[in-house]
Formats: C-alpha cells, sequence, structure tokens
C-alpha cells in the first residue's frame, strides 16, 4: 500500500461490510475521491481528517443507478479492461456456496451459471 500511496485518481469500493476507509484515503492522489458503492451494514472507522483536508480528498456515496448508468459502467469496465474476480458455481451448488460464505472461505463473489439449471 505504501508502494501506490497518492498514485490513484479513482476508488470505487463495493465491500459492503464496515472496514477502514483510510488505508484507501491514503492511495488517492490530490484533489481526488474513494466512492463507497457497497451498503455498508455497520459504521466504518472513523476517517482521518488531515488526510482530506491537507490533500482535499473526498469520500462520497452513492447509489447503484438505473440502466443506462449501468451501462455506461459496463462499458467503461469494457474499454479499460476492469474485470471482477469471480468463483462460477453450478446451481446445484449453492447451499454449499452458502456454507462457504459463513466459514468465510470465499475469496471471489459466487456467480451462478444459470445454464446448469437444465441439468
Amino acid at each position: 500500500m505504501r508502494a501506490h500511496a497518492n498514485s490513484f485518481d479513482f476508488i470505487i469500493s463495493t465491500i459492503p461490510q464496515a472496514h477502514d476507509l483510510n488505508p484507501y484515503v491514503a492511495l488517492l492522489k490530490r484533489d481526488r475521491t474513494l466512492v463507497v458503492v457497497g451498503a455498508l451494514e455497520k459504521k466504518t472507522s472513523d476517517l482521518v481528517a488531515a488526510q482530506l483536508i491537507h490533500q482535499r480528498k473526498s469520500v462520497a456515496g452513492s447509489l447503484i443507478g438505473g440502466m443506462a448508468e449501468t451501462q455506461e459502467v459496463v462499458d467503461f469496465c469494457a474499454k479499460h479492461g476492469i474485470t471482477a474476480d469471480t468463483e462460477v458455481i453450478a446451481a446445484q451448488k449453492v447451499n454449499e456456496a452458502y456454507d462457504r460464505v459463513v466459514k468465510k472461505d470465499v475469496r471471489y463473489r459466487f456467480v451462478i451459471d444459470v445454464s446448469s439449471l437444465k441439468t
């Protein structure tokens, strides 16, 4: 993280659990923004005001947009090679996937292969 301090133009956080935003704010360049889109269940840690004030960094929030906004994001990601790390599972494995979530044994987001519903 130190090697990348003050080097990012924009950060989008999709993490839905409470987490410390300060390390991510430290990655932003001057006058840049961290946007939180993960619906946080609990309060996150307090932000260090000095990071925000001295370098005019911002933390903002946003809800998911409509179809047009969602398509714009998908197009942007395609253009810039931004992808998500996922683990594709058959629909028949959904209970196993749930058990793994409870055990915190998940590294990526699960994606259910709907073609597996045919079998």
